[in-house]
């Protein structure tokens, strides 16, 4: 595994060698090792250790980047020598600022707004803005022996009930680095560990996915069970009638559903008029019920906490009870805004390190977004006690924007489908295809779980809970 003390030679060697104005070395990759399974046994185990180094220089307002995965010096010369040659031949960029220094990359929190750090706190109860550590030595040590134990376990459940199951168990051990010619420098190590379970019957299927930097938070066995026991339940589906019905989101549906308006969530994106917040920033747009937030801090999130330029990442309330409260801006959308029409619209500007490495179109995103508790949280079978017609969702695919104002996106469930009613689930159905616009759901919203971290296939993992709504519009039944 690279080391900072061996970037920090690393980028003193670049330094040297590079004739810019300001130079910015960025490093990533790390360990990461798979095992993957299908009709019921191992059929593919991987591993590879591999690590980058992406230079970008800059002449009098001109950036460009370059990368290699090679440290010698004729490579690291190499990489310097492409990175000066296409810094010195773009057009100068009017919104370049200079790269930060290590004062103002690790001073932006100091200077948040006070109302954006109470909120985060009041919506999170979580008071620290420290990130705790996220690098657990049992998770680096997982072997492809371990791994493999963990699927035969996953396979005697599917055996067990006569199944077929296929997923991956992978772990992982990362690393994130910056350091730049004005002193910057920052570092951060995770592990991750993962497995995703479908389980297959003949007329029907199941599926779970959990991930943690912590190899104990992982059960296998569990994740398993509750894989093959939906598979079970589901089996001879029955074909129910599309409309809309009151619909229970397992959290899974829920993060790859609203994954979707995130992007959204960015000073760039405003400017450009391309994000459904357009004017309705200072709105009350969603349930009373529903409070967001990007908490790179929060216990159950993952991720570096500086971003793309190496600042710090500020704990940002994106919504609360419902009233659309901030963008997240990085440095130079921030000095954009501030000299843009919107600047009396959009609240407190400043940057709140969500930015992507330089160059990029994009700007910014929030990353690490966070639900925050309801009131009084109901667990999923609960919502269904409490439900008289409804459709119990496991998970979505294949899910696409439709309407990108009014966030109206289509996909299909599968996986695990129920018609619940009189407060029971009654039966598995058929899958549906839905058009469903994110504001009006997070606007029926009449249940919620406590969130949890989860991760689906569509979108990036979160903090959300499980969620009970009314008037979800699906629109068809699939053939399967």
């Amino acid at each position: 595994m690279l080391t900072k003390d061996r970037a920090a030679d690393i980028f003193n060697r670049v330094k040297k060698l590079s004739t810019a104005d300001e130079t910015e070395v960025l490093f990533s990759g790390g360990c990461f090792a798979l095992t993957r399974f299908a009709n019921n046994t191992i059929h593919q185990n991987v591993a590879e250790e591999s690590h980058t180094v992406s230079v970008r220089t800059v002449f009098g307002g001109r950036t460009a980047r370059a990368s290699t995965n090679k440290f010698d010096d004729e490579s690291l010369l190499r990489v310097v020598e492409a990175s000066e040659n296409l810094a010195k031949v773009q057009h100068p960029d009017p919104d370049l600022l200079p790269m930060p220094d290590s004062r103002e990359a690790a001073g932006n929190a100091d200077r948040a707004c006070p109302e954006l750090v109470e909120g985060s706190v009041r919506a999170t109860g979580v008071s620290t803005a420290q990130v705790p550590s996220r690098h657990f030595s049992e998770t680096a040590a997982i072997t492809p022996q371990l791994r493999a134990e963990g699927v035969k376990k996953i396979v005697d459940v599917a055996q067990k009930h006569k199944l077929t199951t296929a997923g991956i168990y992978s772990s992982s051990e990362s690393v994130e680095g910056i350091f730049n010619s004005r002193g910057l420098s920052d570092w951060y190590t995770q592990t991750l560990a993962e497995i995703s379970i479908t389980m297959l019957g003949a007329d029907s299927s199941g599926w779970q996915k959990a991930n943690s930097p912590d190899l104990s938070n992982l059960k296998p066995l569990g994740l398993a069970e509750i894989a093959a026991q939906k598979a079970l339940d589901s089996a001879r589906p029955r074909e129910v009638p599309a409309g809309k019905y009151t619909v229970i989101l397992e959290p899974a549906a829920v993060l790859d559903l609203v994954g979707f308006m995130f992007w959204d969530y960015s000073g760039m994106a405003i400017l450009d008029q391309r994000s459904f917040l357009t004017d309705r920033i200072g709105r009350k747009i969603f349930g009373e019920n529903i409070t967001i937030l990007d908490d790179v801090t929060h216990p159950l999130q993952t991720g570096s906490p500086f971003d793309g330029e190496g600042m710090r990442r500020q704990r940002v309330p994106l919504v609360e009870a419902g009233v659309v409260k901030r963008v997240v801006y990085a440095r130079a959308t921030a000095e954009r805004m501030k000299r843009s029409d919107y600047r009396e619209k959009v609240g407190p500007i400043e940057a709140t390190g969500h930015g992507f490495p330089l160059p990029n179109e994009m700007g910014e995103m929030p990353l690490n977004i966070v639900f925050a508790p309801a009131r009084d949280p109901q667990s999923v079978p609960q919502m269904i006690a409490s439900t008289e017609r409804g459709i119990l969702v496991t998970r979505l695919w294949y899910i696409r924007e439709v309407d990108p104002y009014e966030k109206i996106v289509t996909g299909m469930t599968r996986d695990g489908t129920f018609y619940v009613e009189n407060g029971r689930v009654q039966h598995g159905v058929r899958n549906f295809r839905f058009n469903q616009s994110l504001i009006h759901l997070l606007s029926n919203v009449e249940a919620m779980s406590v969130p949890l971290r989860a991760c689906g296939e569509e979108s990036f993992d979160m903090v959300v809970p499980a969620m009970k709504a009314k008037d979800f519009n699906f629109t068809e039944v699939t053939k399967f």
